[in-house]
């Protein structure tokens, strides 16, 4: 059975604060929890004012702490924007404090504009050692060898699960070289996730902690009662989406009718070619959707974003995917 996640980039609504958007993720997370979800990710993004995600190893454990089985992970750290060895730290702490729980998504993009990556002190060519860093992250992770003069406390012995996260092919040419668990960010980046997974499944190398490659991919899922319904509350992100081909750094906006009274022709299709596998609609047409995606790319897991303004129409948006994935609600003692 194809298992589902949730990607959450703590957004900040019009007429709410950084705080609210925080602890939203943190009662979305709960949720997810409850209707058996796997996964709930947060990303690295700087410099976006409805993000609240950048200090991710905070935010994790700001969800982990409000939740106790589903697992809670990055997807994903900017790994060219930090030093390996104090990320091995970070996630070791994390580890340490939520044990079985922690995820690591790996990334090379900066999550972010040049301008921001100066102020990150990262050098854009930092990016070009990502396969190298995350070999070093690995060993930082695992076990201390005799004569270790350098050891990540937390984080030694912690075999942290990484994931090389891309929406390139070379992310997944790693992923396959490195033997790791592979996710494409089909739900921002579609245009190659089918040469992507072909080339991650064909070249993966078995080893001693995957015996066969595992690819997850993003998708974003807005699920209503009504088709109607899903389109209007879907238009909140698609202003998002308008906003970030503008470069306007907006707060998330309630929706509206008309979306087309939003967006020029132009920034429509430059969105619509970023949500070329978006899946709106009712119960009905959200089933057939996923069951069309899953048998385009025998996808693993999918890692859901349903971004929406109304955050108790958000939480049913994902109850109603949970029960067209077979889902059955996990019951809680009193």
């Amino acid at each position: 059975m194809t298992e589902i996640s949730i990607l959450e980039l703590g957004r900040v609504r019009e007429g709410f604060t950084r705080a609210d958007a925080l602890n939203e993720a943190r009662r979305l997370a709960q949720h997810a929890e409850a209707l058996g979800y796997k996964r709930f990710w947060v990303a690295e993004h700087h410099n976006m004012a409805a993000v609240t995600t950048a200090a991710t190893s905070l935010v994790i454990s700001h969800i982990a702490a409000g939740t106790k089985t589903i697992r809670v992970g990055a997807g994903g750290i900017m790994l060219p924007n930090h030093a390996p060895y104090i990320i091995a730290e970070q996630f070791g702490t994390l580890e340490a404090l939520y044990p079985g729980r922690i995820d690591l998504g790996l990334g090379r993009a900066p999550g972010t504009d040049q301008l921001t990556l100066r102020a990150l002190r990262v050098h854009p060519e930092e990016a070009e050692r990502f396969p190298q860093d995350v070999v070093e992250l690995q060993l930082w992770l695992g076990p201390v060898k005799e004569g270790q003069r350098i050891e990540a406390v937390p984080g030694s012995n912690s075999n942290v699960p990484l994931w090389i996260l891309g929406s390139s092919l070379f992310g997944a040419q790693l992923a396959a070289e490195l033997g790791l668990p592979y996710g494409f960010a089909s739900h921002f980046a579609p245009q190659a996730l089918d040469e992507a997974l072909e080339i991650y499944r064909h070249r993966f190398k078995p080893n001693a902690k995957m015996a066969k490659p595992y690819a997850l991919i993003g998708v974003n899922i807005i699920a209503a009662e009504t088709d109607e319904e899903a389109k209007y509350l879907a238009t909140s992100q698609q202003m998002s989406f308008a906003n970030l081909v503008r470069g306007e750094r907006r707060l998330m906006q309630p929706p509206i009718d008309d979306i087309d009274t939003y967006w020029t022709p132009a920034e429509k299709a430059r969105a619509a070619a970023m949500l070329d596998v978006a899946i709106i609609g009712s119960r009905e047409t959200v089933k057939r959707g996923i069951e069309k995606l899953l048998a385009r790319t025998q996808a693993d897991e999918l890692m859901i974003v349903s971004d929406m303004y109304d955050q108790d129409k958000r939480r049913r948006s994902f109850a109603i995917i949970a029960e067209v994935m077979g889902k059955a609600p996990v019951r809680t003692a009193v």
